[in-house]
């Protein structure tokens, strides 16, 4: 991990394009209204982050946040944690959701394995459900305040029930149905929901999974919980015998002519509780407040995203990873939101590609592993899909490897514009994203984004350019937590952020910003690889090793072992027929050596079955570390919390033999 030499330029942006951007339009504002002119990005940035109370209040502005009470002040304490943003103003993100409405365009297109004719919900269809359901929760005794969970795939219901919930002031939270119940648990008992939403079954990968024996537990499991709703989507129109008091959706439907109104919620009011991932302990209950988020979003999707009134706004998530939550946003901006639920690998790599031929998809968002599965399969879909109206491809979840750069801008459209972002749960929007006025370097992000005073820095806590950091954040932002449900003293907030720089926020990333002022990812801090008392991202290591053929996935982890001793094996999944014997050992050192130096090189080279990942698609580096440390599953990580719990077995197995 060093300085950079100048990679391939992958996409610039086009002049028609930055003159027509959302942050030119913005700029012009800022120019009109404040007086204030840029002629560069960086500029932009640092005023934004140098003066957090104009900037801030001037997206206020150019959004014209509908507020019920005027704000006493923009910032009234900047400390982190417990930053008071705009104190004394009421709103609600819902009533800004439905500012939006339009008769000219749908609000969603959905489709889905059990449905994969798909079908569109219009704005008005939405408003009469959320007026609805908003109606049903208010007669139920449901008050601002009061939780509301969901066990539901990424469907329109799930929209609309999470509108609803924002209107009255509830506070929502969601897992989706492939969730395991003990996880749901941890999750759902920390905050106590009083209604329950959930699906009878899903079909995932060609097989149809039933949920009603988890729907039943999680409703006993789930103290104070009132009612539960469930939505017949594995078997339509079917009534099924629950042992839990429950209600079915078309029968909370029923009443007529329902108003849709808002309650006006205090700037911090709560909005939602996300969860980390919680694979090495009780998932962390974070939770957001209406304000934040909503100037978070409003500024994020239209700055660094771009979103334009009627395109159409697609991100592969479930409602268990705070993306899901993100897509619910462009609707602020009057984009069209495309709902997929299935595997994006059913029955073929193409099945997302598809769905942006045929939606007409404006903005394409997927993780990185998807992205690099494409690659790796061959799959063109610029060759076999009618691609006209794609303007930009996101990837979040992971570093995305400098090759699937130059995959998208070969294989999946020459002019579109990739937009990598990383941020997270804890803030449910990016630190560092896209930008509509700069160019694309192979492997690199465009831009810290604006309002994020976001730093590399180096063991002794001082900011550096052109080499690897710890990432922190030394200003807060509207969206960071409010606090984490059931910590009232902060403490866990507290430790999870600021233990290393008390007052500073350190997100958990290895990041590297360049002379240019791009960004490359190198992976969580806390997975570091410390060879000869030199740190390496693990993301430095997937990005070479994915450089070769044979090799499907990769996990790298460091081990400090008995007198002094450490092993750093690298853990291979090969693609179907290949064989790890030493020619391929062989290519992998060189392709390490290669790239980065012989400090990359690992101690051993082993084929496994496959590699752990949570439901959110992250590798597991710090389990396995912990496993072949010997410590047992059951501590090292939570399989409720995995896409594929069994692939720990061959860890335990490995550590058991000797090494």
């Amino acid at each position: 991990m060093g300085t950079r030499s100048l990679p391939p330029l992958v996409w610039s942006p086009s002049e028609p394009f930055i003159r027509e951007s959302n942050l030119t339009h913005y700029s012009l504002w800022l120019q009109r209204e404040k007086g204030l002119e840029f002629q560069q990005y960086r500029q932009l940035w640092e005023w934004s982050v140098n003066h957090p109370e104009p900037f801030w209040e001037s997206i206020w502005q150019y959004f014209g946040i509908q507020s019920h009470t005027p704000y006493r002040r923009v910032l009234e304490d900047a400390s982190m944690p417990g930053a008071k943003w705009f104190p004394g103003s009421t709103l609600n993100y819902a009533e800004h959701v439905f500012r939006a409405a339009s008769d000219d365009r749908p609000a969603i297109l959905f489709q889905s394995e059990r449905f994969p004719e798909g079908r569109a919900v219009s704005w008005a269809e939405l408003k009469i459900q959320v007026a609805t359901l908003a109606s049903w929760f208010k007669r139920q005794g449901i008050q601002a305040g009061d939780r509301v969970a969901a066990y539901l795939p990424n469907i329109p219901e799930a929209t609309a029930a999470f509108l609803a919930c924002c209107s009255i002031g509830a506070v929502w939270s969601s897992c989706s149905p492939d969730f395991g119940v003990n996880s749901v648990l941890d999750r759902f008992r920390q905050i106590k929901p009083k209604v329950l939403i959930a699906v009878d079954g899903y079909v995932y990968g060609g097989k149809r999974f039933s949920r009603l024996e988890e729907v039943d537990r999680l409703a006993g499991g789930l103290p104070g919980l009132e009612q539960v709703i469930l939505i017949p989507y594995l078997e339509e129109g079917t009534h099924h015998s629950l042992a839990c008091p429950h209600v079915y959706w078309e029968e909370v439907l029923e009443e007529k002519n329902a108003v849709l109104s808002f309650m006006p919620l205090p700037f911090d009011h709560p909005i939602w509780v996300l969860y980390s991932s919680g694979t090495t302990g009780l998932p962390k209950a974070i939770t957001h407040g209406h304000g934040g988020v909503l100037l978070e979003h409003y500024k994020y999707l239209a700055f660094h995203n771009d979103v334009h009134p009627g395109e159409r706004f697609f991100w592969y998530t479930t409602t268990g990873w705070m993306m899901w939550n993100f897509v619910q946003a462009a609707l602020l901006l009057g984009a069209v939101i495309v709902l997929y639920d299935g595997s994006p690998g059913y029955p073929t790599l193409d099945v997302l590609w598809d769905l942006a031929s045929r939606a007409g998809i404006s903005h394409f968002g997927a993780s990185a592993p998807y992205l690099g599965a494409c690659m790796k399969d061959g799959v063109t879909p610029g060759k076999s899909h009618a691609l006209s109206s794609l303007r930009s491809i996101g990837s979040t979840g992971s570093p995305l490897p400098p090759e699937a750069f130059a995959y998208v801008k070969e294989k999946v459209k020459p002019d579109v514009w990739l937009c990598s972002m990383s941020g997270g749960t804890d803030v449910c929007t990016a630190f560092v994203g896209g930008c509509p006025w700069e160019p694309v370097y192979q492997g690199e992000i465009q831009c810290r984004a604006l309002g994020c005073a976001l730093y590399a820095f180096d063991d002794f806590g001082h900011p550096v350019l052109g080499q690897v950091g710890e990432m922190v954040i030394t200003k807060p932002m509207p969206s960071m937590p409010i606090f984490f449900w059931n910590d009232p003293e902060n403490q866990r907030y507290r430790e999870s952020y600021f233990e290393m720089y008390p007052g500073l926020w350190r997100h958990g990333d290895w990041v590297e910003i360049t002379e240019r002022d791009s960004l490359v990812i190198y992976g969580r801090s806390d997975a570091t690889l410390n060879r000869q008392g030199v740190r390496i991202g693990t993301a430095e290591i997937y990005r070479s090793v994915d450089k070769i053929p044979e090799i499907r996935d990769s996990l790298v982890v460091h081990l400090e072992l008995p007198g002094g001793k450490e092993l750093m094996p690298l853990f291979v999944v090969l693609v179907e027929g290949a064989v790890l014997d030493e020619h391929l050992k062989a290519a992998i050192r060189q392709q390490l050596r290669s790239d980065f130096s012989p400090r990359h090189v690992p101690d051993a080279i082993l084929a496994a079955p496959d590699i752990p990942y949570t439901i959110s698609g992250k590798k597991m580096e710090t389990p396995v570390k912990k496993i072949l440390m010997g410590i047992g599953i059951s501590q090292a990580a939570n399989p409720d919390s995995m896409r594929n719990p069994q692939s720990l077995d061959f860890f335990v197995a490995f550590r058991d033999k000797g090494f």
